[in-house]
C-alpha cells in the first residue's frame, strides 16, 4: 500500500496495528478472531489499484494462498483491473483457475465509472461478459472513499443500471449500497434489477434501516458484511451485535447473515 494509504488505515487503530499486520501475515490469526466473533465465513476483498492504493494484480495470488489455510471459511476475492490488463477476458479465466470466488471492481480506486464500458473503455466490458459466461459474480463499490486519491464521483450506484441492463445473467453484488450519499439511487437499482444484491458492509448497523427504510422488502438479496478492518469499523462481532437489535424479523435477520450468501457461495457437500 501506498504510505499515505497505510497512514489512513492506521488512524484510530494505532493500538491494534502490530496484530493488524500479522494477521494479514497469518490466516489462523483471522480464523481466531472469527471464532471469537462466532463468524463462519469471510469474504477476502482484494483486488488491483496500483496507481491509487497500491495493489498490483499479486493481489490475487495473495488472497488465494491466504485462503487455502482454511477454503470452506476463507474466501478469496480478486480482480482485474481494465485500464491496465492486456487480456481481459484470458485475465478473468486466469481467477478463475486460482480459485477466485468473486471479481471486485472499484470505480472509486480504480479510476472509472462501472458502466465505463459505454464509454469507451472496452476491457471493463469483457470483464463483465467472461464473468458472466463462467458464473462469477462481481462485486462494483458503490458510495464514497476516503483514501487519497480516491475518485468519489465513480462510485453512484445509477451506473449499476447499465451493466445489470446489459449483461443480465451477471450477478452483481452491490458493496455499500451507496453509503453515505446515494442510498435512493442504491435502493432502485436493487428493487428494479433481480440479479443484483446489496451488500451492506460499511454501513453503521445501527443506522442501516435509516439509511434503506424499506430493508425488509428486499431481505432475500441482502448479504451480510462488516469491512472489517477498514477505517470506521470497529469490531465484527460488534456490527452483528448492533445489527440483530434492530427491528426486522428473525427470518429476514437469519437470511441477510446466513442464507442469502450461501446461494451466492454454496458450502462444500
Amino acid at each position: 500500500m501506498k504510505p499515505a494509504v497505510i497512514e489512513t488505515m492506521r488512524r484510530g487503530k494505532e493500538a491494534q496495528w502490530d496484530f493488524l499486520i500479522r494477521l494479514m501475515d497469518d490466516p489462523r490469526a483471522l480464523l481466531e478472531v472469527m471464532d471469537q466473533a462466532g463468524v463462519w465465513r469471510v469474504g477476502l476483498v482484494n483486488y488491483p489499484s496500483p496507481d491509487v492504493i497500491g495493489f498490483t494484480d499479486t493481489t490475487n495470488s495473495f488472497a488465494v494462498r491466504y485462503a487455502q489455510a482454511d477454503p470452506e471459511r476463507l474466501l478469496p476475492y480478486g480482480g482485474v483491473h481494465p485500464r491496465f490488463t492486456k487480456d481481459a477476458a484470458g485475465d478473468v479465466d486466469r481467477l478463475v483457475d486460482l480459485g477466485i470466488r468473486l471479481v471486485k471492481i472499484h470505480p472509486p480506486h480504480q479510476g472509472f465509472p462501472a458502466n465505463a464500458y459505454t464509454d469507451g473503455l472496452e476491457p471493463l466490458g469483457r470483464i463483465y461478459r467472461r464473468c458472466e459466461d463462467r458464473g462469477l459474480p462481481v462485486m462494483i463499490h458503490t458510495g464514497t472513499s476516503i483514501f487519497p486519491g480516491a475518485r468519489s464521483k465513480f462510485g453512484n450506484p445509477m451506473e449499476l443500471d447499465d451493466v445489470a441492463i446489459d449483461f443480465p445473467d451477471l450477478r452483481i453484488v452491490m458493496a455499500h449500497g451507496g453509503r453515505p450519499l446515494y442510498m435512493e439511487e442504491a435502493f432502485f437499482v436493487l428493487r428494479r434489477h433481480r440479479q443484483v444484491w446489496l451488500d451492506v458492509s460499511g454501513i453503521p448497523p445501527a443506522r442501516l434501516l435509516e439509511y434503506f427504510p424499506r430493508l425488509a422488502e428486499v431481505a432475500d438479496r441482502v448479504l451480510w458484511g462488516t469491512d472489517w478492518p477498514s477505517p470506521g469499523v470497529k469490531d465484527m462481532r460488534l456490527n452483528i451485535d448492533q445489527f440483530l437489535a434492530l427491528s426486522l424479523s428473525d427470518a429476514h435477520k437469519k437470511a441477510i447473515l446466513e442464507t442469502n450468501a450461501l446461494a451466492l457461495f454454496p458450502a462444500a457437500r
